[in-house]
């Protein structure tokens, strides 16, 4: 083993503390917009089974009808806008910066911050329209 070989292994880290490691903004909207995909992957199975239901008959459509009136359901429903809005919000910014605009690091992170307060105003107008 040479001796930059040796000084590179005694360099690294042994034990990192991913409690103490703070991600940037750039960093968070893009793990969350991979998280958001893969709720809506399941959303997406949720909206089709109630479409299933609703359209098997006039009884079958009263009962979805009726589950809208549950806080779960209605929570469910909340949290699948949100999860959409955010993946929009954060697929946007990635196709933007797949231009070539905003990939410096002022304007990373302010596009970064701009998801998560579209995602905020979204949500709560999501959720005076669901509830």
């Amino acid at each position: 083993m040479e001796l930059s070989e040796q000084n590179v292994k005694k360099q690294r880290p042994v034990h990192l503390d991913l409690q103490t490691i703070r991600f940037p903004a750039t960093a968070i909207v893009s793990i969350l917009h991979r998280v958001s995909g893969v709720i809506m992957l399941f959303a997406v199975g949720i909206l089709i089974w109630l479409l299933n239901s609703s359209l098997a008959s006039a009884e079958s459509f009263a009962g979805v009808q009726s589950l809208f009136d549950h806080f779960i359901m209605k929570f469910i429903i909340w949290g699948i806008l949100t999860a959409l809005a955010f993946h929009l919000f954060g697929g946007l910014r990635h196709l933007v910066m797949d231009t070539g605009r905003w990939e410096e690091l002022a304007s990373g992170t302010v596009s970064a911050k701009a998801v998560f307060v579209l995602t905020v105003a979204f949500s709560i107008v999501a959720g005076i329209w669901v509830w």
